[in-house]
């Protein structure tokens, strides 16, 4: 099993920036897919990011251009660069990992979401216009 914890959420205005961090433990010399989901109530969670083992990733349409996903396996800490906020980029943003798939070519289908197995409890991130 691995733990997520995220951390660096915020409130911003339009335009600013802001920079997500997940810090594994546990089981983390196994390798996982990693990904950033979020979600406003009373909608459904959604991929925003992801990133498989050999770096390569991949955005949801939304925040292509704006957002980067990263990782730096010394620290076993996920990163989520988000430029250019926009107020509907307004969520709670959770990071997850999945050893049952290791890649996808759509982060924001909701097949993919349900294969992901751990969770971190979520980082508030408010933008305002």
């Amino acid at each position: 099993q691995v733990q997520l914890v995220e951390s660096g959420g915020g409130s911003v205005q339009a335009g600013g920036s802001l920079r997500l961090a997940c810090v594994a433990s546990g089981h983390t010399s196994k390798t996982y897919y990693m990904g950033w989901f979020r979600q406003v109530p009373g909608k459904e969670r959604e991929g925003v990011a992801g990133l498989e083992s050999n770096g390569d990733t991949i955005y949801a349409d939304s925040v292509k251009g704006r957002f980067t996903i990263s990782q730096d396996n010394a620290k076993n800490t996920l990163y989520l660069q988000m430029n250019s906020l926009k107020p509907e980029d307004t969520a709670m943003y959770y990071c997850a990992a999945s050893s049952l798939i290791s890649h996808t070519s759509n982060i924001e289908a909701i097949g993919v979401r349900r294969l992901f197995q751990y969770w971190g409890t979520g980082t508030q991130v408010t933008v305002s216009s």
